[in-house]
């Protein structure tokens, strides 16, 4: 299998930023990365081009990283509530998931809305009441922490299955 030497222009996913000079297999540089413009191949002239695209790169990194301090900032201040059925015995029903917080999060604000569950780090869902702090990933540099609040509230199982 060939492979061959490019430049990348953008940043591509699993592959690299731009800038980064990278080995591919030659079908997908020639029929996939060239002509849609997200590389170069990497010859003598076109490595000259790598500082004009480094700069690019800094530049678009130094933006990503001071919108997610501002994210992570109104983040931390951010405080969710959140309602749990519980039963006399205080089992809960059901529980708080990185879903609900995200659906949360979203009808809070606007910002909150790129926000992927896949960000928020819950080890397992949240089934008892009480303060708990949860972490966000913002960006690889980044971490905001959350602060949820879940309250109980008492359903009676008898009147219902009488019903």
């Amino acid at each position: 299998m060939s492979q061959i030497d490019v430049i990348l222009k953008e940043k591509v996913e699993n592959l690299g930023a731009e800038a980064d000079v990278i080995k591919v297999r030659r079908g997908y540089a020639l029929n996939f990365l060239i002509p849609t413009g997200k590389a170069f191949e990497a010859t003598k002239g076109n490595l000259k081009h790598i500082e004009a695209l480094k700069k690019s790169r800094a530049i678009r990194e130094a933006d990503e990283l001071e919108s997610a301090n501002k994210l992570a900032n109104r983040l931390n201040k951010q405080r969710l509530k959140f309602e749990l059925a519980t039963g006399q015995g205080g089992k809960a029903f059901g529980s708080v998931t990185t879903k609900d917080i995200q659906n949360s999060l979203a009808e809070t604000d606007r910002q909150f809305r790129d926000i992927d569950r896949k960000q928020i780090v819950l080890k397992k869902p949240i089934k008892k009441t009480g303060d708990f702090d949860v972490d966000i990933n913002i960006h690889p540099d980044v971490t905001a922490t959350l602060k949820i609040k879940v309250s109980a509230t008492v359903t009676d199982q008898k009147n219902e299955d009488e019903q």
